[in-house]
């Protein structure tokens, strides 16, 4: 039986496949299925997963770039009583995407959020690297250009196993600045396209992978960027 009352959580945080749509749980299409609304990044590729599973909900738009315009509206419909299902693009939102505003005001109000174990990209990049996993550090997204110099400078001491997210068109740029302030002999790895037909992992030197990566002539498919930690 279901361990949450659906007539108490106003919002569930719905994580949604990485790329194999075989990956969403049978508890995220029930979900998603009893909501009112569905809260999503890109209500086009939302639209298409809910249309793979034969489900029809009101999408509402709900992004970096208009959460804050938004939650007062949707608090004020969810303390009505209305129930709502946050998704990504793909992973589980709130892992660098929105969604932290929304739980934290809900939460200041006194309303209960569910939020569904599921996909995540930085899971099986991390597993599938080969270093440890026991201590590991979730950096997301580095700065793209104010304090990324110190960010990584801060960071090169690290023992923990470092994962980062990264786009195609800056991986190249960020292995050569991991490089150059890490030292040319740590450890790395590149995952992308996980979960998907054409999934690659490259395991070597900081210097070998982006050298690698800079002999593309294209690059595609969002990327986990996992780091050995220091050993000195």
């Amino acid at each position: 039986m279901p361990d949450e009352s659906p007539t108490t959580t106003v919002l569930y945080l719905v994580p949604t496949p990485i790329g194999n749509l075989e990956d969403i749980t049978l508890r995220a299409i029930r979900i998603l299925g009893e909501v009112d609304t569905v809260l999503a990044e890109d209500t086009r590729n939302s639209g298409r997963l809910m249309q793979h599973l034969g489900l029809k909900k009101p999408l509402l738009s709900y992004h970096l770039h208009n959460e804050h315009q938004t939650v007062a509206r949707l608090i004020e419909r969810l303390e009505k009583g209305e129930r709502m299902a946050l998704v990504s693009d793909a992973g589980t939102p709130g892992i660098s995407d929105p969604g932290f505003l929304l739980v934290r005001e809900c939460l200041s109000r006194g309303l209960k959020v569910e939020c569904l174990p599921g996909a995540t990209a930085f899971v099986p990049a991390l597993l599938k690297s080969g270093f440890g996993a026991e201590r590991f550090v979730f950096e997301g997204f580095l700065p793209v250009k104010k304090g990324r110099q110190t960010r990584l400078r801060e960071l090169a001491t690290e023992a923990r196993t470092l994962i980062f997210y990264e786009s195609p068109h800056r991986i190249v740029k960020t292995l050569e600045q991991l490089a150059e302030v890490f030292g040319p002999e740590r450890q790395a790895s590149v995952s992308r396209e996980l979960t998907k037909l054409f999934e690659e992992t490259v395991n070597g030197t900081l210097p070998e992978l982006a050298a690698n990566f800079a002999g593309r002539s294209s690059i595609k498919g969002e990327i986990v960027v996992v780091v050995q930690g220091s050993k000195d």
